[in-house]
């Protein structure tokens, strides 16, 4: 397959991407990697009008530490490079046990953090670890800029709450703090296709041992990433026990709507988030006490 004809723009300067965009709103996309874009163009489910290439703004590349200790990474960031980053292992640890689970390395040479979040899609791993780490994201127009937390970014499958004039320009997310553990666990039917289920979660520990914060969020479980709520607020206050454990895989298994496919029926894919959560709630627990 082709894609449609489109005009192509290769973007000089950020405010010249943002006027592109305000003037063609939903008919223009930007173009970073193009790991999700051109394939949905190729088989003519997207057919946008222009094509703005944003690869020139390398302002809008690459990782640093802000005031309040999160770390702020660049839309226009390769995965290939966080991978990479020993800084990514060393305060995003979550991010770094997952990213070999994304795609192909020659995918995460090319991909973009940033295309891949406004992308949306319920099956991808990333959008699930941002709001386990209740990252916020940083939208960009002729407008101004807004900030937008994880909770809030995710509308749907394949769908954001980006306005038509505005750009995804970085993503910021909180270090890892001590007495923290994190794990990301997923299942595919070979390495690198899209998770089945895909889990990922933060505990956070005090001094007894006991559970003062925990966060759990999942891919392919229903229209966009799963935060398991009721999962979370019954570990809290309490040590992370077997029984703990267990409680919360079946508020997940009972919480998730997934869509099912030729891969796995709902029903396995419950049981697998089920399965998944004890695993990696039990790996958190043990790195937090460590």
């Amino acid at each position: 397959m082709k894609p449609a004809p489109f005009r192509y723009v290769a973007a000089r300067t950020l405010d010249q991407a943002l006027q592109l965009k305000a003037e063609h709103g939903d008919e223009a996309r930007f173009l970073a990697g193009g790991q999700s874009l051109v394939p949905t163009m190729n088989f003519r489910l997207t057919q946008p009008a222009m094509l703005i290439d944003i690869n020139p703004l390398v302002e809008l590349a690459g990782l640093a530490k802000v005031e309040s200790g999160a770390v702020r990474i660049g839309a226009l960031t390769r995965y290939g490079v966080l991978e990479r980053d020993p800084a990514i292992a060393r305060d995003l640890p979550l991010i770094h046990e997952a990213l070999p689970h994304i795609a192909h390395p020659q995918i995460r040479n090319r991909g973009t953090i940033g295309g891949n979040l406004a992308h949306a899609d319920p099956a991808s791993e990333m959008p699930a670890i941002v709001l386990a780490l209740g990252g916020k994201l940083r939208a960009q127009s002729v407008r101004g800029e807004r900030w937008i937390a994880a909770a809030d970014f995710f509308a749907g499958a394949l769908s954001t709450t980006l306005e038509p004039d505005e750009m995804l320009t970085a993503v910021e997310l909180p270090a890892t703090q001590p007495g923290s553990g994190a794990c990301f666990m997923e299942v595919s039917r070979r390495r690198g296709d899209f998770a089945i289920i895909g889990v990922a979660c933060t505990l956070t520990l005090d001094a007894d041992g006991s559970c003062t914060a925990a966060q759990i969020a999942l891919c392919n479980a229903g229209d966009g990433p799963v935060f398991a709520t009721e999962a979370c607020e019954a570990l809290v206050g309490q040590p992370v026990d077997a029984t703990a454990i267990e409680a919360a895989a079946e508020r997940v298994r009972s919480a998730i709507d997934p869509g099912g496919s030729i891969h796995g029926s709902k029903d396995f894919q419950r049981h697998i988030a089920g399965v998944l959560t004890a695993r990696a709630l039990i790996v958190a627990n043990e790195r937090a006490r460590q």
